[in-house]
């Protein structure tokens, strides 16, 4: 499937393929280009994800944790498991280049690099809600606990989601 902004069809025959701003790649440069593109996003991605999960795993063995209720013991579990979720999908791709290294599939694995970390994203998003809503449980147990946090995961999809999509649209013309 041509990327946004491509003219016409790339080649399956290692001919270059013209874009609309005027860049002149192979499908196999474009590959890269793109592998080059998400292995840098997946780089800030993976270690937030790498430190909250660290700090996350460590909080079992202090000696409050035996104090929390059961609620907040389930909060942090599912925390820790959506942690462990989104830390499985942003390494994957790293695995997955590695397993397929060689077999002249990069655009595929390409593809599938960034499915995997599109979903890490989402289960990041997911993991940072129930340990914001956790730490402050656990800080506050005052109910305006649950508007804060949907405040702070309005703001997140906000920055992620909406004005990604938002720019998307806005700049990409019918013709490209």
């Amino acid at each position: 499937m041509p990327e946004h902004g491509e003219r016409g069809t790339p080649g399956t025959g290692g001919g270059r393929a013209e874009t609309a701003r005027g860049r002149n790649e192979t499908p196999d440069e474009r590959a890269d280009r793109r592998w080059a593109e998400l292995i840098q996003e997946i780089r800030v991605a993976q270690t937030g994800v790498q430190i909250l999960f660290g700090f996350l795993l460590t909080v079992v063995f202090t000696p409050r944790f035996a104090e929390l209720p059961s609620a907040d013991k389930t909060i942090y579990i599912t925390t820790v498991a959506l942690g462990a979720a989104a830390t499985g999908a942003l390494i994957g791709p790293v695995s997955f280049h590695r397993i397929v290294s060689g077999r002249r599939i990069k655009p595929q694995a390409v593809v599938w690099a960034s499915r995997l970390t599109f979903t890490g994203l989402v289960l990041l998003l997911a993991t940072l809600v129930s340990a914001l809503f956790l730490v402050l449980r656990v800080a506050t147990h005052d109910e305006f606990v649950p508007w804060l946090v949907a405040g702070v995961v309005t703001w997140y999809v906000v920055c992620w989601f909406v004005l990604p999509l938002w720019a998307r649209i806005r700049y990409t013309t019918l013709d490209d």
